[in-house]
């Protein structure tokens, strides 16, 4: 336990982000490679195939990022301790961006594969309406004028919200679409070559140092904001008290 809070420590410190990102940026670059140039196209889809190495990552950062959200959730409105929620709305936002960037590069591949931007397939709508739950999750956080309440009610929706994240990545095995069925987590093994394989995984490993960086960046980010709100409410009561006479 010491040990993980250490870790948990140095990384949201300010060289521990500083490290993060730096790693990051390498392991994204050696993807980009990785995809591009050194791995070769797909027989049948040819070029437009490489999407499968940022399509892929961002809808799994979508999925991590929602379980966080649901995990944070549960521990603060068991705790009720700020921490749990600062960890929750930084993921959320995070899920809500990989959200949308799943569903514009789903439809960038979707059209010279299927013929259209956009079809009514089971995965790609109940993936838009995990975007819709967690835009309400952001939106419901802004709402109350009583900070405490608007993040129970965001809590609550985190924890219901997160109940169509299993649904959508069972969508295709559920009902005939367009979309395609798993490729990798199969029960008789991934269809996809090793070469596309390691380069998917490495895209995958890629992107969630990606989210870890960001997720520490924008808990750091509400800390500070927190403290400056909490200096802006001291600063009145400090010159009220300069003002009284002795």
């Amino acid at each position: 336990m010491r040990r993980s809070r250490r870790a948990v420590g140095w990384l949201t410190s300010e060289r521990g982000r500083r490290v993060l990102g730096w790693t990051t940026a390498v392991f994204l670059t050696l993807s980009a490679v990785l995809s591009l140039v050194v791995v070769p196209a797909d027989a049948e889809q040819g070029v437009v195939q490489r999407l499968m190495y940022v399509h892929v990552p961002t809808a799994w950062i979508a999925y991590l990022a929602f379980t966080v959200v649901f995990a944070a959730s549960v521990a603060y409105l068991r705790t009720r301790r700020t921490r749990w929620d600062r960890l929750a709305e930084a993921s959320a936002e995070i899920g809500v961006v990989f959200t949308a960037l799943t569903i514009v590069l789903g439809a960038i591949w979707g059209r010279p594969t299927w013929g259209v931007w956009w079809t009514w397939d089971p995965r790609l709508t109940t993936t838009a309406i995990l975007f819709l739950i967690y835009l309400g999750y952001l939106a419901v956080r802004r709402l109350p004028e009583n900070p405490m309440r608007a993040y129970r009610w965001a809590a609550v929706i985190g924890v219901l919200g997160f109940l169509d994240v299993p649904v959508v990545h069972l969508s295709v095995l559920w009902w005939r679409g367009l979309h395609q069925p798993p490729s990798v987590l199969r029960v008789q093994g991934p269809v996809v070559a090793p070469s596309m394989l390691f380069a998917l995984g490495f895209a995958v490993a890629a992107f969630t140092l990606a989210y870890l960086w960001l997720l520490v960046t924008r808990m750091h980010l509400r800390r500070v904001e927190e403290r400056a709100r909490s200096d802006l409410l001291r600063a009145p009561v400090a010159r009220v008290g300069k003002e009284v006479p002795n």
